[in-house]
């Protein structure tokens, strides 16, 4: 093309040898050579130009220098406007362009083609620029990887903004080192106010972590490990010290020699801080602060150990505080809380620094005592001493957000002496031993002895048969008579037994507290309910039995169970009982917690049509305030008062007042435990409604009572007494 240009222009038919040569140079020259007019119109372009535009001979010279259809690009990746192409910016200025980047948008391919780009202008005699001929290099390739560094450059960056990581690097060689903006920032400088050298390092580790720093990076450079991560710590600029995780890569050459050293160091203090937190709540108790279970238990196995090498006794002691579950239902589990929080601050102050406290749970809370001596004897003073401040100290009252509070402990306590011992076995030692307390009296501390094991023992395999028993139905219902004061018997109350064997039947009075303690006493009181009811609906097909009611025992856990008037109604449906005949006698223990969750059950109770009577009436220290406000229908006179009740002035007072009380009310009052002439005779006399007792008739087999008195309903106490 540029030689049929020189051919037209010098007026010659067939090119020299010169001329020839130049267009071959032409249309082999690695590069894109187009010459333009003074106009700007392409003249002539050689074979790669007219590739790289993507465009034909004919086209090219179609199209004006200042057309928009060229497409050009600018190096940013925006639209270049016809004024900046190459060669209108060196008709317009008359200066050569060198090394511009200019991308060639291909409509044809639909790609962009980069260009290095070189314009210079050609003028004639008289200086006027005549001709511009612009040469151009691809560089695509180039282009695509300056983006794609770009590309790659811009993630990094955006991760490391998006990431606590801060980079840092250490060029061996020449002994330069970098650290980012972010790792000054970590400890609160700003870049250049402290010095940027390889001894930074060392100088901002924690004291206790520099010899760490300097012996690892001593062993990491002349090794072969080619990676490494460390935690160590680095001062903050206010003082404190911020944990870090520095991760690194080491750059070696052919020989193994590092050369450079760079990574990121990535802050832990969230991450401690988290971690810590994980450890508190498996370790910790929440409420007090305290050590708990599992840190007890592990703390444990060292201790004997300790006291195996040293040949000295120690102890545990278990200590739980009396009538803390009355004071939690009376006045709220965030007055319990406060004491709770106050016993564990006091225990603390009174300890010895090397002594061991822990809660378990509830108001239980251990000590283990290390060091007491060489002897048990020694051990054992040393203990008693212990145990006594604790009592005194615990004693005193306690100010709870303006409630004064006092409680006391019960204190079990067992020795040890390294040898080898199951830990779990030296609990239970203690937390016998502090029932032991409560059962002498309270406020007290009491040693383990093997007796108590025993009897630990005996109440397990007691628990186990109850199991038994209950599914095999070995529970039977005793009743114990009751008679009007004309001496008419008008109903009777229902005692358990246990039959354990032929020969054997157990007293409740044996096998009661065991069900209560094990959670049995639910079971064991829904089946004394059922048989009951199934009495209930015999009698009512009796003529003589019809009018009877029966009472029945009612634990504090069934009452508060709120599925209880279902299953009571379900009972009822089943055996056909009449609800009116069915009396449930209640303690005053089930009106201590949540007495408005109460009222609503036995609202609930009593229109299935049942009725409720007051167990051991006057024996407990609230009832008054409950007779208006719960539906009673009667009051038991305990039998402490009947018994005393024509020998003891203060006893037939007290009598005297229920049976007034009860009458002003419409209750009725039930006595027991009439065992003579003179009580039954003043009861009568006082207006006494029903009453039950070995003068009257003694509890016999429910089978029994419905012979003996389905024959004959009236019974007068003199023959009562003899059966």
């Amino acid at each position: 093309m540029q030689a049929n240009l020189s051919r037209a222009e010098h007026g010659q038919g067939v090119p020299d040898d010169a001329q020839r040569r130049f267009e071959d140079l032409l249309a082999h020259l690695p590069a894109g050579v187009v010459m333009h007019d003074a106009r700007g119109h392409v003249v002539s372009a050689n074979r790669l130009a007219l590739q790289l535009l993507g465009r034909g001979d004919a086209d090219a010279k179609a199209v004006p220098a200042n057309d928009t259809g060229w497409h050009f690009v600018r190096a940013d990746g925006t639209r270049m406007p016809s004024s900046e192409y190459p060669v209108n910016t060196v008709l317009r200025t008359g200066a050569k362009i060198s090394d511009l980047v200019v991308g060639v948008r291909r409509m044809a391919q639909g790609d962009v083609r980069w260009v290095i780009c070189n314009a210079y202008p050609e003028r004639d005699e008289h200086g006027a620029i005549e001709r511009v001929v612009v040469c151009f290099t691809d560089c695509t390739a180039l282009k695509d990887a300056e983006q794609s560094l770009h590309k790659s450059e811009e993630r990094m960056r955006l991760a490391l903004q998006g990431s606590t990581d801060a980079p840092w690097d250490w060029d061996l060689v020449t002994g330069e080192m970098y650290y980012s903006p972010r790792w000054w920032d970590m400890l609160g400088y700003t870049p250049g106010e402290e010095r940027s050298d390889a001894e930074t390092w060392l100088r901002l580790a924690h004291p206790d972590d520099q010899e760490r720093v300097a012996v690892m990076l001593d062993e990491l450079l002349p090794g072969p490990r080619q990676a490494y991560s460390f935690e160590f710590r680095l001062r903050h600029r206010d003082g404190h010290y911020v944990p870090v995780l520095s991760r690194g890569f080491i750059l070696r050459d052919a020989a193994g020699k590092a050369l450079r050293l760079s990574g990121t160091n990535t802050d832990l203090t969230e991450r401690k801080r988290a971690e810590r937190r994980i450890h508190d709540l498996a370790y910790f108790d929440q409420l007090t602060g305290l050590p708990n279970r599992r840190y007890l238990l592990e703390e444990l196995s060292q201790i004997l150990a300790r006291n195996d090498r040293a040949g000295l006794h120690g102890a545990l002691l278990f200590t739980d505080l009396d009538n803390f579950k009355l004071l939690n239902d009376t006045l709220g589990h965030d007055v319990g809380d406060l004491l709770l929080r106050e016993v564990a601050h006091r225990l603390r102050r009174t300890l010895r620094e090397g002594d061991h406290l822990a809660r378990l749970g509830g108001d239980e809370f251990v000590i283990v005592l290390e060091n007491l001596g060489a002897s048990a004897a020694e051990a054992t003073a040393e203990v008693h001493a212990v145990g006594r401040k604790l009592i005194d100290v615990l004693g005193e009252p306690f100010d709870l957000a303006g409630r004064q509070c006092s409680t006391s402990p019960s204190i079990g306590a067992t020795l040890f002496d390294g040898a080898p011992t199951d830990i779990d076995a030296l609990l239970r030692q203690a937390d016998l031993a502090m029932y032991r307390a409560k059962d002498e009296g309270r406020n007290t501390l009491r040693f383990f002895d093997p007796g108590m094991q025993a009897a630990a023992d005996r109440q397990a395999a007691l628990s186990a048969a109850l199991r038994t028993g209950l599914a095999r139905r070995q529970f039977i219902l005793y009743c114990q008579p009751q008679f009007g004061h004309d001496g008419s018997l008008v109903g009777a109350e229902a005692l358990v037994r246990w039959r354990r064997g032929a020969d054997e039947l157990i007293a409740p009075g044996e096998f009661i507290g065991v069900a209560e303690s094990d959670g049995l006493i639910a079971a064991l009181g829904r089946d004394v309910l059922e048989q009951g009811c199934r009495a209930l609906a015999r009698w009512a097909r009796s003529p003589l039995l019809h009018t009877l009611k029966l009472a029945v025992n009612v634990s504090v856990h069934q009452l508060r169970d709120p599925d209880f008037p279902h299953t009571l109604a379900a009972l009822l449906e089943a055996t056909g009982a009449p609800a009116d005949r069915l009396t449930l006698e209640l303690t005053e223990s089930v009106f201590a917690r949540n007495p408005d969750d109460l009222v609503a059950r036995m609202r609930e109770l009593r229109a299935l049509g049942v009725h409720f009577a007051l167990d051991d009436f006057g024996t407990g220290y609230s009832s008054l305030a409950y007779l208006a406000r719960f539906p009673l229908a009667a009051l038991k006179i305990d039998r402490s008062f009947v018994q005393h009740v024509y020998t003891d002035p203060n006893a037939s007072s007290i009598v005297e007042a229920i049976i007034a009380l009860a009458r002003k009310l419409h209750l009725e009052t039930i006595a027991e435990g009439v065992e003579l002439d003179a009580q039954q005779a003043f009861l009568t006399a006082h207006g006494c409604d029903v009453m039950q007792g070995y003068l009257l008739g003694r509890p016999v087999a429910l089978d029994e009572f419905e012979r003996r008195y389905g024959r004959e309903a009236r019974v007068q106490a003199a023959s009562g007494s003899s059966t």
